[in-house]
């Protein structure tokens, strides 16, 4: 075995070493009276909103010599969620009902559950989100939300060479700016001048492109005018200063001339390096094409290609022919053979009937959740012009069309939705409070609104001082469709113009694919400098209001080398896949956004804000780590609010986890009439009866199949919790929270020569100057036209 090999499987086993300890059972609830009780690992039963209902086993014993007595406890928990490392921990616990044998007398019992409410609290503070995911039945009520999306085919291009296709928001919009002394397309996310000479030109991978008409066609320059260096220079600098951004050889692609390909309309690139190249996909009669970076696959039975874009099939007889969508459900049943583990198998989280696919559809029901300060918790907004608003078709709501903020108008008041938070007034200018309900018709916002995101913002409590809020990845643009989870509407959404422009939510035209813990990324290529990092300006909102949901947030890039991609689920003991398939190089910018980003991806709009607290943080702050263990693994550092738990010495006290029985890890299983197991030495479930465990009768085959089915379940949920752990582990440090101390998202303005807001210059300046006050809210004015408020 080669020295790089023993490297990488030392890691995988430390690593996930780390993670299993973290979450060993069973642990330990605080005790007043010198009994030892025991929690064991959670069954959960349902999660709506920050509500986790579960059931668990329990024991008690009076001291350590005394024989355990078992019982079930079901508890209805709130609880708050981080979906960045893919935790969750519980706040408050209410234990509704509780069964222990007869000889377990009413005081007991009493005594037992009021421990349980107490300490649950301390010992549950850090549960693996994965496992959690893996253990609950979807919920029929969100899938009934995503109802009539958009699955009509975009535009599909083809290109058997390295290709990049250019977005723009319909005809192309010229705007000058001052600053770099030409004019500049507004309405596209890339770096398209009309300069002095009377031809245009694209800049993205630290290369320049010509052409003479706006849209085209373009080749590259190896030189250029000199005025336009100050262009160049601006966005580089921008981009270089957008936290985790990689400007180095690998990502840069220095040497790569590529196609340019533009488009005025919603459409889709799909390329392969030179003449597709298809490989069989063991087990099936598909074959997927190894020199893409789509999701490309041939059909050899049938002889039709299928492909997928922004989580939608898409079918056709040849790769440059028309594409015809197809249901996820009537996809050739080979599609759910692919294997787990397999370079392909990022995909069946698009096919219906899979654990991925399920498991997605449970993943985009779980809320990030947050408490929202009352008292000083504030947005802004400003429209271009005098509010101007439209009816919502199927409701009685209005939204405003001339603001990039998210704002509704309903029986006479004014609600917005600002990075996770609502807010009302009474008038459409405000001033805006923290609201305590948002309005009812909010659920009845069909996809075929620019607002229907603002259906995955929700209110689950009030008190005197805080409104408890969350938000699923709804929020984000990730929708749960036909089974699987797809990205955006797939509506084309007409944006504002005015002395503004302000863009909608887009589906098409990024190449985005999914990733089971961090939702959706941008495709390949359009990391490597190719957006304007400047536009996160007036001029443009770009990733910070519009195209791809709520303020401020874009979806991550992914990088990679090569275009074998290791699987995502299943077991696996290195990030560099299977068979010699090469190694990917997830990352990116973060710039506070998400990223295929090691230890510090940030994908919780509620971080840019200063007046919420969000798992523990509160404007930046470090969330409490878990409850100390029992065991001697946690060095003493015991009880709710402690440090993440170490591996040395320990304490007994404060809540913690102990060494758990046999062969089973610590695990004991309940069954939904209170009945007690575990799976002994020998591997045959045992039933808990009075002080001894029994063997189930082997004719009992529901139970044996039901208790099979749980372990498997969590089995699975604490593989995805190692491949997370892992995947973040090999992917570059790149920082990625944002570029703020705590407070709402604020950034440097670009050095070198501004993009088209800044006060002093671009051609699309704010409509009031002095402090630089955005044209959208988003959490209040920036200081000196410099910062994001």
């Amino acid at each position: 075995m080669t020295t790089l090999r023993i490297l990488l499987l030392t890691l995988f086993v430390a690593g996930s070493y780390a993670a299993g300890a973290q979450d060993e059972w069973p642990r330990i609830v605080n005790s007043t009276n010198g009994s030892i009780i025991k929690v064991y690992e959670p069954q959960p039963e349902s999660l709506s909103g920050n509500i986790l209902k579960s059931r668990a086993a329990v024991s008690i014993q009076k001291d350590a010599q005394s024989e355990p007595v078992f019982g079930t406890f079901w508890s209805v928990n709130t609880v708050e969620t981080d979906r960045d490392n893919r935790r969750i921990s519980v706040q408050s616990v209410r234990i509704p009902n509780i069964k222990f044998p007869e000889e377990v007398d009413a005081a007991t019992i009493s005594y037992v559950k009021t421990s349980l409410e107490t300490g649950l609290p301390a010992v549950q503070n850090d549960l693996p989100l994965d496992v959690i995911l893996t253990s609950l039945e979807a919920n029929a009520e969100q899938k009934k939300l995503s109802q009539d999306m958009g699955t009509k085919a975009p535009k599909v291009f083809y290109a058997s060479k390295p290709s990049m296709l250019v977005s723009i928001d319909g005809e192309p919009k010229f705007k000058e700016n001052k600053d770099w002394g030409v004019s500049v397309v507004v309405n596209s996310p890339f770096t398209i001048v009309k300069n002095n000479d009377g031809a245009y030109y694209l800049y993205g991978g630290k290369k320049w492109y010509k052409a003479p008409k706006p849209l085209g066609p373009y080749a590259y320059a190896a030189n250029t005018p000199d005025n336009l260096d100050k262009v160049a220079a601006a966005v580089n600098n921008q981009n270089n200063a957008e936290a985790g951004y990689r400007d180095s050889s690998d990502v840069a692609q220095s040497d790569q001339v590529l196609d340019i390909i533009t488009t005025t309309v919603p459409a889709e690139l799909i390329q392969t390096q030179g003449n597709p190249s298809f490989t069989d996909i063991s087990g099936t009669g598909l074959q997927y094409a190894e020199n893409s970076e789509n999701d490309l696959f041939l059909d050899t039975d049938a002889q039709q290609y299928y492909v997928l874009l922004s989580g939608r099939w898409y079918r056709a007889d040849k790769l440059n022919g028309n594409w015809s969508y197809v249901a996820a459900n009537a996809l050739p049943s080979d599609f759910t053979k692919i294997p787990e583990g397999s370079p392909k198998d990022n995909v069946l989280a698009s096919v219906p009937g899979t654990s991925a696919a399920r498991e997605a559809v449970m993943d985009a029901q779980i809320p990030q959740t947050a408490k929202v300060d009352r008292r000083n918790a504030s947005t802004s907004v400003t429209y271009d012009g005098q509010p101007k608003f439209e009816q919502i078709n199927g409701t009685q709501m209005d939204y405003a069309v001339n603001s990039q903020s998210s704002v509704i108008r309903y029986n006479g008041r004014y609600y917005a939705v600002d990075k996770g938070v609502w807010f009302v007034s009474d008038s459409p200018d405000g001033p805006w409070q923290v609201s305590t309900e948002r309005p009812a018709e909010v659920d009845a916002i069909p996809p075929s609104s620019p607002a229907y995101n603002l259906k995955y913002v929700y209110i689950y409590d009030v008190t005197p001082d805080y409104v408890y809020m969350g938000y699923t990845p709804g929020y984000l643009n990730n929708f749960i469709y036909g089974g699987t989870v797809i990205y955006g509407t797939g509506y084309a959404y007409t944006p504002w113009w005015g002395s503004y422009y302000y863009p909608r939510p887009y589906t098409w035209g990024f190449g985005v694919s999914y990733n089971p813990w961090w939702g959706w990324s941008l495709g390949f290529g359009y990391g490597h400098g190719w957006f304007n990092g400047g536009f996160g300006y007036s001029a443009w909102p770009g990733w910070c209001g519009g195209w791809w949901g709520p303020t401020i947030y874009r979806p991550p890039f992914r990088y990679h080398s090569g275009y074998y991609r290791p699987g995502f689920y299943g077991p696996r003991y290195s990030y560099y896949g299977r068979g010699g398939n090469s190694r990917p190089l997830p990352g990116g910018r973060m710039g506070g956004r998400s990223a295929y980003n090691g230890g510090r991806v940030v994908n919780n709009i509620y971080n840019y804000r200063n007046d919420v607290v969000s798992n523990g943080r509160y404007g930046g702050s470090s969330r409490p780590g878990p409850a100390g263990r029992a065991d001697g693994f946690n060095g003493g550092r015991g009880g709710a609010g402690s440090s993440r738990p170490g591996f040395n010495g320990g304490s007994s006290n404060g809540g913690g986890r102990v060494a758990g029985p046999g062969s089973n890890n610590g695990r004991v299983y309940t069954d939904g009439g209170g009945n007690v197991y575990q799976r002994g030495n020998q591997g045959q479930w045992q039933q808990r009866d009075r002080s001894q465990w029994q063997p189930v009768d082997n004719n009992r085959r529901e139970t044996i199949r039901d208790l099979n089915r749980q372990q498997q379940m969590q089995n699975r949920g604490e593989q995805r919790s190692q491949n997370f752990q892992q995947f973040r582990n090999n992917t570059p440090q790149g920082g990625g929270r944002p570029q703020n101390s705590g407070g709402n998202f604020s950034r440097p303005a670009p050095s070198g020569g501004g993009n088209f807001s800044r006060p002093s210059g671009g051609g699309f300046s704010r409509p009031s100057g002095g402090g630089g006050s955005r044209p959208a809210g988003g959490g209040g004015s920036r200081p000196g036209g410099r910062g994001r408020g």
